[in-house]
């Protein structure tokens, strides 16, 4: 009588081990991300107010063309003078600078950046004014 040796080959897959490995992932992840902080521009929203205030101030424009160029109040300008005459404007200005930046549709991003980043050097108020259409 001779024995058999029987040799089954186990075609089941233990998932068990799989899933732990899968939710230490998840809570690394998990960790990890909240501990990246985003580098994100600091915007100030516009907010509602039910005062009129009348400014006699007048309020200086810097304007982007499509093409990357830069006006100040009209005249255009380059980057770098434009840096120069923004840093003389709020020195002399006794209190807080105000400006608008209008860029043209179609205008760079890395323009406008550069602008609000020059107008946050200075500390000088960027109010961001699109043309919606």
């Amino acid at each position: 009588m001779g024995i058999k040796k029987r040799n089954k080959v186990n075609a089941q897959f233990s998932m068990s081990s799989l899933t732990d490995i899968i939710f230490l992932l998840l809570i690394f992840f998990m960790l990890t991300s909240s501990l990246v902080a985003p580098n994100a521009l600091n915007l100030k929203l516009p907010g509602s107010s039910r005062t009129n205030v009348a400014s006699s101030d007048r309020m200086d424009d810097v304007r982007i063309s499509s093409s990357g160029r830069f006006y100040l109040n009209g005249e255009q300008i380059d980057l770098a003078r434009l840096d120069g005459q923004l840093r003389s404007m709020a020195g002399r200005s006794g209190k807080q600078m105000n400006m608008t930046i209008s860029p043209d549709s179609g205008a760079p991003t890395e323009a406008v950046v550069a602008i609000m980043d020059i107008a946050m050097r200075y500390n000088i108020n960027g109010i961001l004014a699109t043309d919606i259409k």
